[in-house]
């Protein structure tokens, strides 16, 4: 099977998230906007930046999250309690939870 890395536009003049659905603290919800703010303006692969968030979510929260980074994407996911985000950073979407180890 072939990995097909998707190149995001420029997103990093993107200034602010718009949140469409979260189940978490507001501290957690703010630490995603501002790592993806970061991601976004460090990486241009859309794999990279969905690996940066990933990362820095199971470092400080404990794993296992996982991210899906994108346009045009539909899902349905199991989550655990207080630990999912779904957020747009500029055009692309940003799915961030976490599921039992």
């Amino acid at each position: 099977m072939t990995s097909v890395q998707t190149q995001a536009k420029d997103q990093s003049n993107t200034e602010y998230a718009v949140v469409k659905n979260a189940d978490m603290s507001e501290q957690m919800q703010q630490h995603a906007v501002d790592c993806a703010n970061y991601a976004f303006k460090e990486k241009r692969i859309l794999d990279d930046i969905a690996q940066i968030l990933k990362t820095e979510f199971d470092t400080m929260y404990d794993p296992t999250w996982h991210c899906i980074i994108g346009r045009g994407f539909g899902s349905y996911v199991t989550h655990q309690a207080k630990n999912f985000i779904f957020f747009y950073w500029g055009e692309v979407g940003v799915l961030l939870w976490k599921t039992e180890a």
